[in-house]
C-alpha cells in the first residue's frame, strides 16, 4: 500500500529532533495511508520513542514538517491528541478499577455522552467476551485480556489513528495472534494503526514497515518488498543486518 498526500493519515518530511548536540531523530520522511497497518521498528535508542512523541503531539520537532490526522505537529498538537488513540508499552488502564469503571472513566476523558459510553461499553464487552467480567477489577484479568481491553479502550472515541507501543509485549503467542486480529478489524474499519514491536514475526503482519537506525530510517516498504530489496529471507535477518553496524559503533 502506497500513501499519497491526499490520503495520508500521517505525513512527515525531514522531521528532526535534537537534544543539544545529540540528534535523536535525523531528517526522517514517510507517509502512512488511512487504514494502513504501519510497523515502526528499531532497536532501543534508535529514535522511535522520540518520533512517536512528536507525532502524538507530546514533543515539538526541532525542524522539518509533519501532519497527523490533517493537523500540524507544531501548531495543532491539541487537535492531534483529540484525533488519536494511544496504548503505551506499560499497561495504561487503572488496575484497581473494574472493567466497566475503566471504560466509563476513559469515556469521560474523551468527552463522550452517557449514551455513547453506554452503547460502546456494551459493544466492547460483547466483542471481547467480557460481559461476565464487567464488574471485575482489571488487576484480576489475565495479562492478555488486559492488553486487549486497553487496545479497545484506546479506540473508544473512534480515533482516526491509533498508536500502539509494543502492545503484545509479554503475552503468549496465541494471545498475540488474537490481538492482531483486533488490529486488522480496526484497520478494516478505516483506523490507521501505527505500531512498534520487538517481535520481528509481527512485522510481517504489517502492510508496510520502517526500520530506524541511529535516528534515521534505513528501510521503508512492505515486508515482501524489503526482503527482495535486501536479499534476506526474513525481517528479523534484515533488522540484524541494519542494526549491527550501529551497535558496533556505539560499543
Amino acid at each position: 500500500m502506497t500513501a499519497t498526500p491526499q490520503q495520508a493519515a500521517i505525513e512527515a518530511h525531514e522531521l528532526t529532533r535534537r537534544f543539544g548536540s545529540f540528534i535523536a531523530v535525523d531528517r526522517i520522511s514517510f507517509d502512512v495511508a488511512a487504514g494502513e497497518v504501519f510497523g515502526f521498528l528499531g532497536a532501543n535508542g534508535a529514535g522511535k520513542t522520540t518520533a512517536i512523541r512528536i507525532l502524538t503531539g507530546l514533543l515539538s520537532p526541532t525542524s522539518g514538517t509533519a501532519r497527523v490526522a490533517g493537523h500540524d505537529v507544531y501548531s495543532e498538537s491539541e487537535w492531534i491528541k483529540r484525533r488519536i488513540g494511544y496504548m503505551s508499552q506499560k499497561f495504561s488502564l487503572y488496575e484497581d478499577l473494574t472493567v466497566r469503571e475503566n471504560i466509563r472513566l476513559y469515556g469521560g476523558i474523551y468527552d463522550l455522552s452517557k449514551d455513547e459510553v453506554r452503547d460502546r461499553t456494551a459493544r466492547m464487552l460483547s466483542r471481547l467476551g467480557l460481559e461476565q467480567s464487567a464488574d471485575t477489577q482489571v488487576r484480576s484479568l489475565p495479562l492478555g485480556w488486559r492488553q486487549k481491553l486497553a487496545f479497545s479502550v484506546a479506540l473508544l472515541h473512534e480515533p482516526s489513528i491509533v498508536f500502539l507501543d509494543e502492545p503484545t509485549s509479554g503475552v503468549d503467542p496465541i494471545t498475540r495472534r488474537q490481538f492482531w486480529e483486533l488490529i486488522y478489524e480496526a484497520a478494516a474499519g478505516g483506523t490507521t494503526v501505527f505500531v512498534t514491536t520487538h517481535y520481528m514475526d509481527e512485522a510481517e503482519y504489517c502492510d508496510r514497515i520502517s526500520i530506524m537506525v541511529a535516528g534515521r530510517i534505513e528501510a521503508l516498504g512492505s515486508p515482501a518488498e524489503l526482503r527482495r530489496r535486501f536479499g534476506v529471507e526474513s525481517i528479523d535477518e534484515l533488522f540484524v543486518q541494519l542494526a549491527r553496524p550501529a551497535a558496533a559503533q556505539t560499543s
